[in-house]
């Protein structure tokens, strides 16, 4: 994965460089606070899907729909503001979350602008009027897919008994359909045929449910320090993840670790599920998901854009942060 890291920085970079200049440098307090969480950073991993894919179809072709590759971080900035507002968090990428630094109702309505605003810089990337309108109603089913996650994630807080096949549909909704949309938007602007969209679309899903199971791993295994969130908020809180989901079904009660947690609890927790074999499960699920994903990629040809998409499934699944 030595190419990787460049070439990731290098797509975060550009994308930087026009959110300053479609988003930044706007005039009015709704425009900044629709900017704010945009100009905090990111990996900018979905636009770097979105680029990855068009130049594995055809090469050279992510310069003409880099508006496209921007759109997906508008929409996946847009989700994140709304996440926000509904779980009333404070900070969000080192800063301010947006209705914490404005109000509520400006949140709201910075995300809303950064949904309509997403669609106006797909219609901007240069490719035919028939791909454009294929790609903008592949965005519009990742947002509505993405609210039923979001909605099906909030009804399992009042729950124990969800099973696997209700997260796993969650996690496609919520967040696997997106990397899908970011994958098949790229090959569909590229001139794509049928079976290389349907290719990438499959890539990017199994690849996008991996990396929330790794976020999952994330949040229980790796220090505050370094992930920059709060260590096991998840289990604190009892929620139903993929960990929480195989520990019931061996007949361990996770419930008992929610209050607040020290660091001798958490390590506890940890060396309790290790022993029982749920974090290799767990594990096994993601690059499973990912191996499956490498075999849709190889209905492509061959070329360095397609092993950086592969690298890029590796990547989700061993990632510490």
């Amino acid at each position: 994965m030595s190419e990787l890291s460049p070439y990731l920085e290098s797509v975060a970079k550009e994308i930087d460089r026009m959110i300053d200049r479609y988003f930044v440098d706007k005039a009015g307090e709704l425009n900044k606070a629709s900017a704010h969480l945009l100009a905090a950073g990111g990996k900018r991993l979905r636009p770097a899907v979105v680029m990855l894919a068009a130049d594995a179809v055809k090469h050279g072709s992510s310069d003409d729909i880099m508006h496209a590759a921007l759109a997906l971080e508008v929409t996946h900035t847009f989700t994140l503001i709304h996440d926000d507002i509904m779980d009333d968090d404070n900070l969000r990428r080192g800063v301010q979350t947006v209705h914490t630094k404005w109000d509520m109702p400006t949140g709201i309505l910075a995300g809303d602008v950064l949904y309509a605003r997403a669609f106006e810089h797909i219609c901007l990337a240069k490719s035919t009027d028939e791909a454009k309108v294929k790609a903008v109603q592949m965005l519009a089913k990742a947002c509505a897919d993405i609210c039923e996650g979001q909605h099906m994630d909030m009804s399992f807080e009042h729950r124990t008994d969800v099973s696997e096949g209700e997260y796993m549909e969650m996690v496609r909704k919520k967040t696997g359909v997106l990397y899908a949309a970011a994958a098949g938007i790229g090959a569909v602007l590229a001139g794509g045929n049928a079976v290389q969209v349907k290719a990438l679309y499959s890539f990017g899903l199994n690849t996008g449910i991996a990396f929330q199971i790794q976020d999952d791993l994330i949040d229980l295994l790796t220090p505050s320090e370094k992930s920059g969130k709060d260590r096991a908020s998840d289990l604190r809180e009892g929620k139903q993840t993929i960990i929480m989901i195989k520990a019931r079904e061996k007949g361990l009660d996770l419930l008992k670790y929610r209050h607040e947690l020290s660091e001798a609890d958490i390590n506890t927790a940890i060396k309790e599920l290790t022993d029982a074999g749920v974090l290799d499960e767990v594990k096994k699920i993601a690059t499973d998901l990912v191996t499956a994903s490498n075999r849709h990629l190889s209905l492509l040809p061959a070329s360095r854009e397609r092993q950086l998409l592969m690298d890029i499934g590796e990547y989700f699944v061993t990632r510490s942060y």
